[in-house]
């Protein structure tokens, strides 16, 4: 049996004005956020989904409850550090991630550098471990409107 296994997570939220927008753990300069219980970072919260599929654990629902009070307004980077902990308690540890923003605004050009040296932070890997691209919605659909954010994210975890 291969010791290396696969997932793959994404989030997508609805965008409204006056909430903070956080990507990666960074806070974005920009007039709408995620509509979210949470902190509604779709970055982190699809790679939470990512490294549980890929350990077999489990979806962020089961254990971050969008009804749950305790995650009301909660910074993503706890669910992170909570996931971290469940995966290295299953003698898992994270080779990669390649990770896709979707939004239509802001750009997130110049902010991907940030996003991916806090990824590799909050992941406990190296910068070069962690790549980030960030596409547009081509003004179609709810992303492309400006009405929501989402990403995908495919992590490769080893067990060691």
């Amino acid at each position: 049996m291969t010791p290396f296994r696969v997932g793959i997570g994404n989030d997508i939220h609805r965008l409204a004005e006056g909430r903070p927008l956080f990507l990666g753990g960074v806070e974005i300069e920009h007039s709408k956020g995620a509509d979210a219980h949470s902190d509604g970072d779709v970055l982190l919260h699809a790679t939470v989904d990512a490294l549980l599929g890929a350990a077999g654990l489990g979806d962020i629902g089961e254990l971050f409850p969008d009804d749950d009070p305790a995650y009301k307004n909660m910074a993503s980077k706890v669910f992170i550090e909570k996931t971290l902990k469940l995966l290295f308690d299953h003698g898992y540890s994270l080779v990669n991630i390649d990770a896709i923003i979707m939004a239509q605004a802001p750009r997130l050009k110049s902010h991907k550098p940030a996003i991916r040296a806090r990824l590799a932070e909050l992941l406990q890997i190296p910068f070069e471990r962690v790549n980030v691209k960030a596409k547009t919605g081509e003004r179609v659909g709810p992303i492309g409107e400006e009405k929501a954010i989402a990403a995908e994210v495919v992590v490769l975890i080893e067990k060691v």
